[in-house]
């Protein structure tokens, strides 16, 4: 596990060309900048790390683009100390963007395979999530709702009901929504009852995956 100086300035360059494509969150940036992406990925992609672009994980899942990652990021206007959902660990990686900008991250994955891997391998980079959770995404965590942002990085066919159910008065759920192409979709609870809606263009996800029972 070896992060050097060349990997920092590789970093460096990705964080300038997500700033070009729009991304401005400083924090998010810094985020990017600081995160050994390379480390998340098959070493057999390691030279292709800090491109733009999304590569095979373990039990045929991605780790997203930086671009979405960071996007995603972006839009949920994470603030320190706010409680987080996501739903899809992965590779970990925005996992670790979210502990970076000091959300209190709780993290279900659905893949044993990657839940097992993911959870002992965030600690050993010092990546610490409240809670890492073997589950189904589409239940959401309501034993710990309610969450000031929830996060989803996979496609899903329909916005899960609970997962609005367990989002605070203010809060944001980012979800892609879609079965081939996805659009990431963004919902403030605006109170009890009320929720707004913004459509925020096409992306490409794996499928979000539920317990088959």
């Amino acid at each position: 596990m070896r992060d050097t100086s060349k990997h920092q300035g590789l970093r460096n360059q990705l964080a300038n060309v997500l700033n070009a494509k729009g991304i401005i969150d400083k924090n998010v940036l810094n985020a990017v900048r600081k995160i050994p992406r390379h480390l998340f990925i098959d070493s057999s992609f390691e030279s292709h790390a800090y491109q733009d672009k999304a590569f095979p994980i373990a039990a045929e899942q991605t780790i997203s683009m930086p671009y979405t990652v960071a996007f995603q990021s972006q839009t949920l206007e994470v603030k320190p100390g706010e409680k987080v959902l996501e739903i899809g660990t992965g590779s970990g990686y925005q996992t670790a963007v979210l502990l970076e900008l000091k959300a209190e991250v709780y993290s279900i994955e659905r893949q044993r395979e990657l839940f097992k891997k993911t959870s002992l391998f965030l600690p050993k980079l010092g990546y610490n999530p409240k809670k890492f959770i073997f589950g189904d995404g589409y239940k959401g965590l309501p034993e710990q709702a309610p969450f000031d942002k929830i996060i989803v990085t996979a496609g899903a066919p329909f916005v899960p009901k609970p997962l609005l159910s367990q989002l605070k008065v203010g809060g944001r759920l980012l979800i892609p929504v879609g079965d081939k192409t996805q659009i990431m979709t963004l919902f403030i609870r605006k109170s009890a009852k009320e929720f707004e809606k913004h459509e925020l263009g096409d992306f490409a996800f794996v499928p979000m995956l539920e317990e088959r029972n």
